[in-house]
């Protein structure tokens, strides 16, 4: 409930008249938005009440410990994967603790990941810009080896089902964090050949036929990326990819998503996503001759 600082703001407001019912709405809307930044949430799984950046943190790792371990067994590259992230979080003793905890029980047979999303993703309020950060971060993970494994897609889609997403909708997701990936490590292209995926790492080619894998491209991204990055199309105006830029820097303003729940830890993560944004806008605007 986020309006009743709202609704007290405006019934004391309307003393003044409407002028003064007006700034009471205002005033109650800030209210209600510090509040909910503030506040806490019940949580059943972790057993204790939560802020809502030690909730997404803790679903964070949990989820990760469940993703790694759907592909058979958790190996020292996913366990070294979840130190890394907590490195890059700059997580303190504390934290990293309750992070390992949360991985640790995320690895569990009896992992309850529908509940735990649910759960999230009514701590989160529905806020969709937060719940597809979250989504964001364990494609992120799953894509840390170059190899998305086909137990880990469908438990990416089952994340995603139970954030609100449809199938087609995690797909085009899942083409854009992929396309996206290209514009901060250089590049990386999916292959398909009969029986499984190969991909191309210099000089090197591997294959399997248990998922799927990307390949870094060294000529760097194409125009075909960006347009997947923004979610548009080489046939579309200038005025249709300004808004779908303009509204996914919106959705991915790393302030704005702290501001709702993001751990200030993931900031960098956050901000990486804006410049991955940006840059493909940039190439289509360049490659176009839009100003």
């Amino acid at each position: 409930m986020h309006f009743i600082g709202k609704l007290l703001g405006f019934i004391i407001g309307c003393k003044f008249g409407f002028f003064g019912a007006l700034a009471g709405l205002i005033l109650g809307h800030l209210a209600d938005k510090k509040l909910y930044e503030l506040g806490s949430v019940n949580s059943s799984f972790f057993k204790k009440k939560l802020t809502r950046q030690s909730l997404f943190m803790q679903t964070t790792f949990a989820v990760l410990g469940h993703l790694t371990k759907s592909k058979g067994r958790v190996t020292e590259n996913d366990i070294q994967m979840a130190s890394n992230l907590m490195a890059q979080m700059q997580l303190d003793d504390a934290n990293r603790r309750l992070a390992q905890e949360a991985f640790q029980r995320g690895k569990q047979a009896d992992f309850p990941i529908r509940e735990v999303i649910r759960e999230f993703r009514i701590g989160c309020g529905q806020r969709a810009d937060l719940l597809r950060m979250f989504l964001h971060v364990q494609l992120q993970a799953a894509f840390a080896d170059d190899h998305l494994h086909q137990n880990e897609k469908e438990v990416l889609f089952l994340v995603a089902e139970e954030l609100g997403l449809s199938r087609f909708q995690f797909e085009q997701m899942l083409a854009m964090e992929i396309a996206a990936r290209q514009f901060s490590r250089g590049g990386f292209s999916q292959q398909q050949r009969q029986g499984g995926y190969q991909y191309n790492y210099g000089r090197q080619q591997y294959g399997n036929g248990g998922g799927q894998d990307y390949a870094r491209n060294t000529s760097g991204p194409t125009i075909e990326d960006a347009y997947k990055v923004l979610g548009v199309s080489a046939s579309d105006d200038q005025q249709t990819v300004k808004r779908a830029y303009r509204r996914l820097m919106n959705e991915n303003h790393p302030d704005k998503l702290v501001s709702k729940g993001l751990p200030k830890e993931m900031l960098e993560m956050a901000k990486e996503k804006a410049q991955q944004i940006q840059a493909a806008y940039d190439l289509i605007c360049k490659t176009k001759g839009w100003k």
